[in-house]
This record gives structure tokens, sequence and C-alpha cells, in this order.
């Protein structure tokens, strides 16, 4: 299949979650099986790849209220995709994805209102005829409503299918009514059945409408969104009366970045049969670098998160802290400022059995991942969840919330020939918290230790089923 990929984010070149991991690998993915995948991306200032340097490798003219702009499209081909970088500097070449400094740019309607136009207008410039696009989250989401509403006779777009995927259901776009002209759409637009929102124009909802099939990124998650007012933040109907039309496929983890046998950020490699070696050499040398106890007795709980109240670390806090003096806790994160402070002032108060690192750092991430004999991710609700795939991968324990893809992927007990890995809790309580990690910590002494990590050390986190499921997804939307 021709496959157009638009995201706001993708590694290696732009991320500030999981929507990175999750295009970067499924579009090479998808290109390593024949398909024919170009993906569309904005050029942030944060870019830097030397076979940029040449330059754009094209101009179009992109309709922006009520007139057009010149757009450059930079071109560069990476792991079998071709990818298009949408250039103008006046919106993109700035600090930040989305904002800076804690707040978003206050002209985010007008940006990616821009670069939704600049891909269709981009595909027709490069001669790129999908068969479907595969748009991420509201800062794509008026391609779909592009798509039906202004291409709809377009021969380029004849027969394009085109699938949204809902990666955060709390992220949804929402910008006054002048969004709608800025956006190039009229005033029939401006309905509950179009893409007015409780009085604001939602981009997320223009997707949900107007794409011909929706998909998210774990089966629990799109039965919640359904459900739940507290997970579908007031779409629940809309996602409900198109339940039709929705998937909940779970992402996948890419196997070549997170393998502990051939991480090179770890003080020392392993696979399975030398998990118990590899990550207490792994353990000591994170307690080192860190200015911890360097003890063996001491279980270490991971935390590598966005510092948000989706997350729970701020019911998290309270639960560890009366346990370290029997663990330890090393901490990457970064995000919200009284969050933040309050890991530090933790940090202040147990020194030796606290590390809080405070800037995102890859490599320092893998250790974490690959020391800790528990990683926790006490989230209050969570899509899908790629950390406690990782932490598997890598022999780390989860205790997780029984939430999303988080019940999808984590089992305390085992049923159904799943094995248990791990260790839940229910999401928003505190004190069910405090008692899954008695549970781990308890269980880190116990026999049965060994047989709970290699469950998760042997679990399958690849794309393989998921990119099955998604081409089945674009086939259906594209009508064939």
């Amino acid at each position: 299949m021709k496959i157009l990929v638009a995201a706001s984010e993708a590694v290696p070149f732009c991320k500030t979650g999981g929507l990175a991991d999750v295009v970067g690998a499924l579009t090479v993915r998808l290109g390593a099986l024949g398909h024919d995948v170009c993906l569309f991306l904005p050029k942030y200032r944060a870019i830097r790849a030397a076979s940029l340097d040449g330059g754009i490798t094209h101009t179009i003219k992109v309709p922006l209220a009520g007139s057009s702009v010149d757009v450059g499209l930079t071109f560069l081909h990476r792991r079998g995709v071709s990818v298009y970088f949408v250039d103008y500097p006046l919106y993109f070449d700035r600090e930040g994805l989305y904002g800076s400094a804690g707040k978003d740019h206050e002209d985010n309607e007008r940006r990616f209102a821009l670069f939704s136009r600049a891909v269709l207008e981009g595909a027709k410039a490069m001669g790129f005829k999908p068969d479907v696009i595969h748009a991420h989250d509201w800062q794509t989401g008026l391609i779909p409503a592009h798509l039906k509403r202004h291409y709809k006779n377009d021969p380029h777009f004849a027969g394009t299918g085109c699938v949204f995927t809902i990666h955060n259901m709390a992220y949804q776009g929402n910008f006054p009514r002048a969004a709608l002209e800025i956006g190039g759409f009229g005033p029939e637009d401006w309905s509950s059945e179009g893409l007015e929102y409780y009085g604001q124009v939602s981009y997320l909802k223009a997707g949900l409408v107007y794409a011909d099939k929706l998909a998210t990124v774990s089966p629990n998650y799109a039965r919640e969104i359904q459900t739940s007012p507290d997970r579908g933040f007031g779409l629940e109907g809309l996602l409900s009366r198109r339940s039709k039309d929705l998937r909940g496929i779970l992402n996948g983890i890419d196997l070549d970045v997170w393998d502990p046998a051939r991480d090179s950020s770890l003080a020392k490699r392993y696979g399975p049969a030398e998990a118990a070696v590899g990550k207490r050499a792994c353990k000591e040398a994170l307690q080192r670098e860190c200015g911890l106890e360097v003890r063996g007795d001491r279980s270490l709980i991971g935390v590598v998160s966005r510092l948000d109240y989706q997350k729970g670390l701020d019911i998290a806090l309270a639960a560890l802290e009366p346990r370290l003096d029997r663990c330890q806790l090393v901490m990457l994160g970064t995000g919200d400022p009284s969050l933040t402070e309050m890991f530090a002032a933790l940090e202040r108060r147990r020194a030796g059995a606290v590390h809080f690192h405070r800037s995102f750092d890859e490599s320092f991430a893998h250790r974490v991942y690959a020391a800790s004999d528990i990683f926790m991710m006490p989230s209050r609700f969570e899509p899908c969840g790629l950390g406690q795939m990782i932490a598997m991968r890598y022999g780390s324990v989860p205790v997780a919330s029984r939430t999303g893809g988080l019940a999808d992927t984590v089992f305390e007990t085992a049923s159904e020939g799943r094995p248990a890995n791990g260790f839940l809790c229910e999401p928003g309580d505190g004190a069910d918290l405090a008692k899954a990690l008695d549970r781990a910590l308890a269980a880190t002494q116990s026999a049965g230790w060994d047989g709970r990590r290699n469950a998760g050390m042997s679990g399958d986190f690849s794309w393989d089923r998921s990119v099955e499921s998604y081409l089945a997804l674009f086939r259906e939307a594209a009508g064939r």
C-alpha cells in the first residue's frame, strides 16, 4: 500500500512522549514490510540532521486563514521511509514543540492548521497519491476534515481512506471559534455534528467525526473512552456512536532500540538467561552513579515518566516515602513544576535512598530500566503505556494501575495462558498502591521472583501483530 503518515513528532527526529516512539517505530516497520511509506513532520528548531543541510526540496502554497503562505518541504530518506519536514520558520523555528516554559504556544491553532493543510498540499506536490492517510492526535485532526470537506472531488485523493489514531483523549486541541476560519472552515462546520465542542473548535473532534476509521492504542482504552466520562472527556457519546469504526490496537516497542542484550548504555548487557547477574551489575553501577548506598538488599524502584497529574505520581510519593527504609528510588522525569519540587524535596530528605534526574536523558532512561527491580506506573489513566513494556523487556517488574493498556499487558495472577508478570492497583487509590508496593517488595525476596521477572522478559511486545491489525484497518478505510 501507499501509506501517508502525518504526526507532530516521531523518533529519532523530535519527541515529547510516547507518540514519537509509536510513529517512529510503526512507520519503519511498515516500510520494512515493503509498503511505500511517506511521513510528514513539522520542521522544528530541535530537529538536527546532516541530511537536511541540502535545504528545501520544494516550495508549496498552503491555504491559511483565507489567504495562502509559502511553505518549504525538506526531504530525508531513512530506514525505508520517505520523511518530509514542513518548513515554516515563523511557526516551527522556536523553542519547544507545543510550548515552552510550561505554557502552550499561543498560536498552536495556526501552527497545526498550517501543518495539516501542508501535508495534503505537499502530497500533491510530491506526486504521492496515498491509498490511506494515517493521522495521529489533535495536531493532525483537521486532515480528515479537509479530505471530506475540501478535497472530496480532488482526483489526487480519489479513493484515499483515512485512519485517525487517538493516543490520549485528554489532549484535544480546543481553540476559540476564530480557529474555524483559520483552518479554512465555515459557519456550516460550526455544529455539534462538526467541529464545535462546548463553544470551541476541537481539532481532535474533527478527526473523530471525519476519519473513515478510528484507532486507539489499546483494547481496554478503546472500551474506556466509549463508556467513561473521565476517559472520553465529553466525547464518549461520539465514540460510542462510531464504535463499529473504532479499533483498540496495542502499541509495540522497537525491539532493536530496547534490547538489554545489545544495549550500549548498560554497565553489563544481558539476556533472559543472564538476567540475575546482569541486572545486579547494572544496579550497582546505577547506585554508584546516582550517589545511592550500594546495597544489594535494597530493592531499587525505577520511574521514567512525564511529571503530570495523569501519571499519579503525587499519590505515589505518599506511598513511597514510608517504605524507603527497605527500598531505593531512581526517578527520571520532567514536567509539572509542583511535582518537580515535591520529588526534589523527597530527594533532599532521603539522600542516599532517592535520586531524581530532572532533565530528559535517553541513555539514563535505559540504565534505569536495566537497574531497577521494580518499575512503577501508578497512572490515573494510561491509554497504552510503553514504559511497562520496556521495563519487562529489561527484567524490571511493573507495579501499575489497572487501567488502559496497563491492564492489557500487566497481570498479577496467571490466567488464560498468561503468566503473572507484575502487580496491579486501582487507579487513583494511594492506599491500594501502597499495598501493591508491599506485595512487590515482599515478592523480591521470594522464590517466585525469577519466574515473574522472566515472564516479563519473554513477553511479545513487538509491533508484528499490531502492524497487521493496522494494515487490516488501512484496507478497510481504503475500501480494499
